[in-house]
This record gives structure tokens, C-alpha cells and sequence, in this order.
């Protein structure tokens, strides 16, 4: 029996029928502005906190109960830093307070999860900030715009549901777990009025989902995000007014507002015998549990920046939450080890290369610099600006010997492991090098990342000192490796590895690849990815130099070429004469002057993973395919039941001979006086039929179409509505199927399906 104070009911969401217990009857009233100030007076007095007077307001403001906190902050002569809880991570201390936050109060930061993809909306750029020489518990978002944050709230929000909501468990129990949250301050390029808010590190997922709920079980993701932003920011613009107020004013009295609408909403849906459902939506998600992030202090001897220390010790929390335990997907937790990992060796300054250098690549790692800036970054005007050399040259810079061993020893460290192998070392390059393709090759994209955790490009020679040759035509670099040049060598190794691995022509073999036919995948014998790429790289091995050489000469990072696609995408695919000319990947023929193989006709031969693999070593796939050869021979008379059908029978020719057909004339039946004919009706059925047919190609072509051109996330479909699509055109298909059996009979048994022939 439920409490005088509580309500339970039970809900329907999505299908799913939910028990929601815990209903409060009443929300929880907004405080007296004046007690703003308490907070913001306790937080300047208290020496453990971090904070400036404008992000304490925004603490203030996000608080439901800011005497409450006031209480928590203020100092006492057993607690200096009054009650603030205190955890050590690795290099510093952070001081955080737990209280309750209106759910309008928060912004989502940058969601790890999807750090790994390409999205349409870039990140923003995050800089620490300090009071003197002492770390704040601040860090500054800079944005273009105030339309750019807008569309970041959108698209994290809307990307974070298509990859999980954890709705039904908030609409049953509200958010039970506090979200980690600090202040920032978001700053805009165009000069618009810079602003505070609480933004939320660790439970993105949780906050979207509560929006989710407050959404409503009809809204999608991308309405959800919409409801979002517009509770956030309304229709106020980052232009000056007459009344003097500032952005952060303006948008606190926007939220202000929207929470009264709401709380009106709610007591009408609770003024009922039984609640509505929409008030139960607003109960259950009005205000949120949070641990606000107040203080850092940085350990004795931290070598970090103080501008780097904040920043650096709230990742700490994550990956120890995200690494350890409530994994991230692998890729998003490679490319958080790998670039906290290069920003802890920048700041440590124990390495022999330049911190100058080091920034260069870490601006490159993250995406901040683009490929076409490579010759201005690096100041080599012969240095080729393009998707590929970038990746040259950052494998090229993270595995030197000054910085691999350090690289590692940092990563170990964040994964909390003992051991990391070369192996490890390059998984965690993989989703880094594919940051210029991951849109268009996304197809391929888990292969690659595998190849990667199989050793990528990091042959022995890689790991050791050769510098970049640096060409635009990658042939011109056979010649010096056949005489023994490393940097030629070496420079081939890379830029041949990474074109192979991204195009899918060189992945992580399985034992069930073994001799498998070249068209699907098969390769002579098994190999691991870095084992491969170095045969093809060893001195004397003209046919490897020669495939590696034309498959980086050949490689587009804007599309994915046909050898990497299935027969059916292949055959699919529809050229317009403005297309450019196919993208494929030839085979090497040592014998012929352009070294390009051709078939009978003269035609180019695509290349495939058993020539890539056989290349890197002919001796022992020679020796593998004979022996498979001989395996395999087939005795050398046939058996007596292997008679081939004869002539005659009328199935060969596929006739379906138990099929009565119509005589020719026959009268269609025809309804009742007064009614439609049921062949008026099918003419009509079968119309709408076709066109809703064609428009579902339409669809799906305009899906395809954004999905080949827009960043890899948020999916232009969600997981979630596959498998109801799946089963709309399944149950479809299978209707469709039941009609033609219904009229045309069963399917005509082929003869290598039955033991009987025709009588």
C-alpha cells in the first residue's frame, strides 16, 4: 500500500508495460532567488573549492535546495572544506558535492561513447582554466556560435539515444544513480556573450533517457533532442538587449519559465482520481541526483599543467568507471586511453621530441588540424595534405622509440593494466588513423578495427628509427626499397598497411577464411595483419613493394572501393554519367609494363586479400595451396549415381508441370450486384501496392543517400526501429509469398532436389 506522499501505477511504453513506483504527488517548489546568493557567498569563502563568482550562480541556479548547499560549504574549524566529499585520482584530488538538480539545469558534455565516430556537428574546443597558478574546477567549451552549441545539444542527445536509453528503468525508479557534473564556461567564436551552466561528464545516457521519458513513449530520438533544446535555450538569440540583461540571465529565465509551465501541466495531470500518465512522465524526471565537481588539487610533484589538471583528473573518473568496468565500446575507449595518454607525455616533458612537435601531433590525433593543413603544420611544403599522409605521418610520430615505450607506459597506466603489446599499442591507433574515412567507410569499419587489434601497420622496421619518404607517387619509392632503403621501406609499410586495412584488403584472417575462394575473403594461409604487411615491406619482395605501392597511389578516403563490397552492393550499385570512374584495386603482375594484371580480354583483375596475402609471402602460399590441392583431389571415376538428368525431363527446363492454367476467356468472378468488381479491386490493391512499394525504395534510397554523405552518428535509423522494420517487411514478404503460392501453386522442385524423375 502505497504512501500518503506516493503514488504507483502501472504505465505502458512502447509496448511494455511498466510498474512505476515512488510517484511523487507534489514538485518540488522553486527557492527564493535570495537564497542564490548563500551558495555563491559559502563558495568564494571555502579555500577547498575552485570556482569563480559566475559558475558558483550557475551551481546556485541548478540546486534545488541552495540553503541546503550553503550548509555543505561553509568552513568549519574541524572542516576547513565544510562537507565537501573529497576523491583522490590519479595526480589530484577533485571536491565534489551531491545535491538534487532541476533536469532543465543541464547540459550534456561531450559523450565519450561516440568518440570514435564522425559526427556532422563538431566538438567543441576544451581548454582548462585557472586562478593564478592553481587549477579551477572549470573548463571552457568554445563554440562558433550559439546555432553551433544548439545543434551539439541535438545531436549528442539524439546520437546518445540511438546507442542506448535507459527510459523504462528511469520511468520506473526515476535516475537513482547521481550524474558527475561540473561548471562550464561556453564561449563563442562570433563574440556572442560567454555563459555558465552545469554540464554532465559521467551519465549522458541517463540524461537523455529522462528526457526521453519526459518526452513522451511517441517521441524519437531527433524529438526528443528538439524538446531538449528548446526547454534549454527557447527563441533567445546571442544578441545584445535594451534591458542590459546577460545570455546566462536570458537563458536562466527561459528555464525558469519552462519549469512553471510544467509544474502546471503536472498539477493538472495529478488533479484527476488517477493520474495521467503525462504527470507521472514529469514526476518521475523533474529533478535529477548529481555530484558536483566544486574543487582540484593538484599531488605534489604532478607535472601536468594547471590548466590540464582539472580536465584530466575528471577523465581519470570516467575511464575508471567506463575502461574498468561499465565498458565503453572498445573503440571509444581506445581513442580515450590513446589521446589522454599523448597529453599526459606532452605535459610530462620527459620525452626527447619538442613539446612544439608533440602539440602538432595531438592536433592531429584529435582532429583539430585537418589533412590539407600538413604541409603549413609541419612546414614542409613538399609534404602531400591529404587523409592518407596524415595517417603516415601520425603512426610515424606515436611509434617512435622515444615515444612508444612512454605512449604505453601512459595507456597502462588509464587501463589500469600491467602489460600492453605492440598489438594492444596498435588497436588503440585504429580508431584515430580512420578519423578522415570513418564516414565513407563505415562499412568496413569493424574489419579495420580489428585488423588493427591484430597488429595494423606496426611491423618490427615501423617501431624502429626511419623518417617519411615523402612523395605524391608512391612507385617512386620501389625502386630505393628494393636496394634496402628503410625510410622507402618503411614509408610503403604504412601508407600500402593502412590503404589495405581500410579498404578491407587485409583483415584479421580466421581459420574459416583458409582456402576459401579469393571472391569471399578467402586467403592461402593464416597470418597475423602486421606479420603480412611486413613480408610485403621485406627487402627483395618486388611483387609486395609493387601491391602496396598501387594500393596507396589508389586510395580515396571519401568512398570505399568496389573490391571491398558484397556482390549484391556491387551489382546494385547505379552509375550516372556524372559519376567518377569506379574505385578499384587492381592485382600486381610483375610481367607487365604498368605491373597491372589482366584477364583474357584485356580487362584489369580487381585485387583481392588471398593476392595481398600471397604477396607478402609466394614461397609458402605456393606450398599451402598445392598442399590444399592434393587434399582435396577428386577420385578419379565418378560414381554410378552421379548420372547426369536427362534430356527430357521437363523440370530441367524449370516448367512447373502440375500447373493448371486458366483457359484462355475464362470469366472472372464477379461480386454482387451493387458492389465493385473483385477485379476493379485488385487493380486498385496491386496500384497502391506498387506505389507503396516504390515509395519505400524511395526511402530507402534517401536513407542510403544520407547515410553514404552525413556523419557516421546518430544512424539515419536506429537499432531500435530495425527490428521493427525488419519484421513489417518480413511479415510482408511472407504475405506476398502466400499470395503467389495461393496462385501460381509450389515452387517447381529443381532436379538436383529430388531422387525421382518425371514419369
Amino acid at each position: 500500500m502505497s504512501s500518503p506522499e506516493f503514488l504507483s501505477a502501472t504505465l505502458s511504453w512502447k509496448g511494455e508495460m511498466v510498474a512505476v513506483s515512488g510517484i511523487e504527488r507534489t514538485l518540488p517548489p522553486p527557492p527564493a532567488s535570495s537564497t542564490h546568493s548563500e551558495v555563491t557567498t559559502a563558495g568564494l569563502a571555502n579555500l577547498r573549492a575552485s570556482l569563480p563568482a559566475d559558475a558558483w550562480r550557475a551551481v546556485a541556479r541548478a540546486v534545488i535546495n541552495p540553503e541546503g548547499v550553503a550548509v555543505v560549504l561553509r568552513p568549519t574549524v574541524q572542516e576547513p572544506g565544510g562537507l565537501l566529499m573529497e576523491e583522490a585520482v590519479e595526480g589530484a584530488t577533485l571536491r565534489t558535492l551531491t545535491s538534487r538538480i532541476w533536469l532543465s539545469e543541464l547540459l550534456p558534455g561531450i559523450q565519450p561513447r561516440t568518440g570514435m565516430e564522425v559526427m556532422e556537428v563538431p566538438d567543441p574546443q576544451v581548454v582548462g582554466t585557472t586562478d593564478g597558478d592553481a587549477p579551477c574546477a572549470v573548463v571552457r567549451y568554445h563554440y562558433r556560435d550559439l546555432k553551433h552549441l544548439k545543434d551539439y545539444v541535438r545531436q549528442t542527445i539524439q546520437s546518445t539515444l540511438a546507442l542506448n536509453s535507459y527510459a523504462v528503468s528511469i520511468l520506473g525508479r526515476k535516475v537513482t544513480r547521481p550524474l558527475i557534473t561540473h561548471p562550464v564556461e561556453f564561449t563563442f567564436e562570433d563574440g556572442t556573450e560567454p555563459f555558465y551552466a552545469l554540464v554532465v561528464r559521467d551519465g549522458i545516457t541517463r540524461l537523455a533517457s529522462a528526457w526521453a521519458v519526459l518526452a513522451g513513449p511517441e517521441a524519437e530520438g531527433v524529438d526528443v533532442a528538439d524538446r531538449m533544446v528548446e526547454a534549454l535555450f527557447g527563441r533567445i538569440s546571442g544578441g545584445s538587449t535594451t534591458d542590459g540583461s546577460t545570455l546566462g540571465d536570458r537563458l536562466a529565465t527561459n528555464r525558469e519559465q519552462w519549469r512553471r509551465t510544467l509544474t502546471t501541466e503536472f498539477n493538472k495531470a495529478l488533479a484527476g482520481p488517477e493520474p495521467a500518465d503525462r504527470g507521472i512522465h514529469i514526476a518521475q524526471t523533474y529533478v535529477v541526483p548529481a555530484q558536483i565537481a566544486v574543487g582540484a588539487e593538484a599531488h605534489p610533484g604532478q607535472l601536468l599543467a594547471p590548466e590540464d589538471i582539472f580536465d584530466d583528473a575528471m577523465r581519470s573518473i570516467l575511464a575508471s568507471v567506463h575502461v574498468e568496468f561499465k565498458a565503453w565500446d572498445s573503440a571509444a575507449q581506445n581513442v580515450e586511453v590513446a589521446t589522454r595518454a599523448l597529453k599526459r607525455v606532452i605535459q610530462l616533458g620527459d620525452a626527447s621530441v619538442q613539446k612544439e612537435d608533440l602539440q602538432v601531433v595531438y592536433g592531429l590525433a584529435v582532429g583539430r588540424t585537418v589533412p590539407e593543413d600538413l604541409p603549413k603544420v609541419y612546414g614542409l611544403r613538399q609534404l602531400p595534405g591529404t587523409a592518407l599522409w596524415r595517417g603516415i605521418q601520425l603512426v610515424h610520430a606515436l611509434s617512435r622509440p622515444e615515444l612508444y615505450e612512454r605512449l604505453k607506459d601512459q595507456s597502462k597506466i588509464i587501463k589500469g593494466g600491467s602489460r600492453m603489446s605492440a598489438k594492444g599499442f596498435a588497436e588503440l591507433l585504429g580508431p584515430i588513423i580512420d578519423l578522415p574515412w570513418r564516414t565513407a567507410k563505415k562499412a568496413v569499419s569493424k574489419q579495420a578495427r580489428n585488423a588493427w587489434g591484430n597488429g595494423g601497420v606496426l611491423t618490427r622496421e615501423v617501431l624502429k628509427e626511419w623518417e617519411p619518404a615523402l612523395t605524391d607517387d608512391f612507385t617512386t619509392l620501389i625502386a630505393p626499397a628494393i636496394a634496402g632503403n628503410i625510410d622507402a621501406r618503411c614509408t610503403l609499410a604504412v601508407a600500402g598497411g593502412i590503404a589495405l586495412i581500410a579498404d578491407k584488403l587485409l583483415t584479421r584472417n580466421v581459420g574459416s577464411a583458409l582456402m576459401v575462394a579469393k571472391e569471399k575473403g578467402g586467403v592461402p594461409f593464416r597470418s597475423d595483419v602486421h606479420l603480412v604487411i611486413e613480408n610485403l615491406s621485406a627487402e627483395g619482395n618486388e611483387l609486395g613493394f609493387w601491391t602496396l605501392a598501387l594500393t596507396a597511389n589508389r586510395f580515396q578516403a571519401d568512398a570505399l572501393p568496389e573490391n571491398a563490397q558484397s556482390v549484391r552492393q556491387f551489382i546494385r550499385r547505379e552509375r550516372t554519367e556524372e559519376d567518377r570512374p569506379a574505385y578499384v584495386h587492381l592485382k600486381v603482375d610483375l610481367e607487365q609494363p604498368d605491373k597491372i594484371a589482366r584477364d583474357g580480354n584485356g580487362v584489369p583483375v580487381p585485387l583481392f586479400e588471398w593476392d595481398v596475402v600471397w604477396a607478402s609471402d609466394q614461397e609458402r602460399a605456393s606450398i599451402a595451396y598445392t598442399e590444399q590441392q592434393r587434399r582435396n583431389m577428386p577420385s578419379a571415376e565418378p560414381a554410378d549415381d552421379e548420372a547426369q538428368p536427362a534430356a527430357g525431363n521437363q523440370e530441367a527446363s524449370g516448367v512447373d508441370v502440375n500447373r493448371a492454367e486458366p483457359a484462355p476467356g475464362a470469366a472472372l468472378f464477379i461480386e454482387p450486384s451493387g458492389e465493385i468488381p473483385s477485379s476493379r479491386r485488385a487493380a486498385d490493391y496491386r496500384r497502391t501496392l506498387r506505389s507503396a512499394l516504390e515509395n519505400a525504395r524511395i526511402s530507402l534510397d534517401g536513407l542510403a543517400q544520407i547515410d553514404s554523405t552525413a556523419g557516421s552518428w546518430p544512424p539515419v535509423i536506429e537499432s531500435a526501429d530495425f527490428d521493427a522494420l525488419r519484421h513489417s517487411l518480413l511479415d510482408l514478404q511472407t504475405d506476398l509469398e502466400n499470395l503467389r503460392r495461393n496462385i501460381q501453386g509450389e515452387d517447381p522442385v529443381h532436379p538436383a532436389e529430388t531422387e525421382q524423375d518425371e514419369d
